[in-house]
């Protein structure tokens, strides 16, 4: 005989699936605004002082460091705000 849950044992994974699909919805709102104003932006992304770009003659390497270190900031920030 298996023991029976309670209703309200039965929904609190759809409700934490239902966060986490408005925590995603938050976050892509936020990224396709970034998307959409990123020209208008002071800041240039993939354009920062440290950033690598190395060009020759018949190839290029770019790698955004300090844009990368820069966006992994920003998301470790909004995580910890997001877990308070």
């Amino acid at each position: 005989m298996e023991p029976r849950l309670s209703a309200q044992s039965q929904y609190t994974g759809v409700v934490g699936i239902g966060r986490l699909f408005i925590t995603l919805g938050a976050i892509f709102i936020a990224v396709g605004l970034l998307f959409t104003f990123a020209g208008r932006l002071p800041l240039r992304l993939g354009r920062l002082p440290g950033d690598i770009y190395i060009q020759g003659r018949h190839s290029s390497f770019f790698f955004p460091l300090t844009t990368c270190i820069l966006i992994g900031a920003v998301l470790s920030l909004a995580m910890w705000l997001l877990r308070r």
